[in-house]
């Protein structure tokens, strides 16, 4: 549907999609997606053997917290951009201020470690895999989300297109970081986002054509 058209149906009463039937929406879309991608994971790469062991230690939940702050904003990104005419306000402000937040916890990190163990927190042992890991996760979710987004009413589809991408990577590196090993801030800050980004810039190659009504 062109923006000529759009006009013409706002103009006769048919409003704006209401935020509610957005979220009637993504919630079992998402549910789904994220049920299939742990499927995945589970029957591919398997949970790390040692999760519970894990789990007690901080940086386990720092990661883990970390992609889920990166997930719970870029949803409210992807529910603005599913809506014509609602701005995203300070939601690009949160992003940015997320990741700034790991990296500076990475800076200090490898600022106070030997020299010799500089590389090994960056790269770690897996991180030839892991943005590829984390963006095939993404799939399912990234295909639920882009399903959601075409039932209502999108209308900047490169940047809907990105936020479902990013979306799609961060809920991809939530059920990653349940296998991986890696709980340095420095690799996380690397190749977790790296692994994000790549779903994003799929989303905005495809959100114009995928995502027009």
């Amino acid at each position: 549907m062109k923006t000529d058209d759009l006009v013409m149906l706002l103009a006769a009463g048919e409003g704006p999609v209401p935020s509610h039937a957005a979220a009637r929406r993504f919630a079992p879309a998402l549910g789904l997606g994220m049920l299939v991608a742990g499927l995945m994971m589970v029957g591919l790469l398997g949970v790390r053997p040692d999760l519970a062991e894990a789990a007690r230690l901080p940086m386990f939940w720092v990661k883990l917290g970390y992609v889920a702050i990166l997930a719970v904003v870029s949803l409210m990104a992807v529910l603005r951009l599913s809506r014509p005419g609602v701005r995203l306000d300070k939601v690009p402000a949160a992003l940015v201020a997320s990741v700034l937040s790991m990296w500076v916890l990475a800076a200090f990190v490898l600022i106070h470690a030997e020299p010799a163990q500089r590389m090994g927190m960056v790269f770690g042992n897996t991180w030839k895999e892991c943005p590829s890991l984390i963006a095939m996760l993404s799939l399912p979710i990234f295909a639920a989300t882009l399903w959601a987004m075409r039932g209502l009413a999108p209308t900047r589809l490169k940047w809907a297109g990105a936020a479902a991408g990013f979306l799609s990577g961060s809920m991809g590196a939530v059920i990653y970081s349940l296998h991986c090993p890696n709980l340095d801030a420095p690799f996380i800050g690397t190749w977790y986002l790296l692994g994000i980004l790549i779903p994003t810039l799929v989303g905005a190659l495809l959100g114009p054509r995928l995502l027009r009504w």
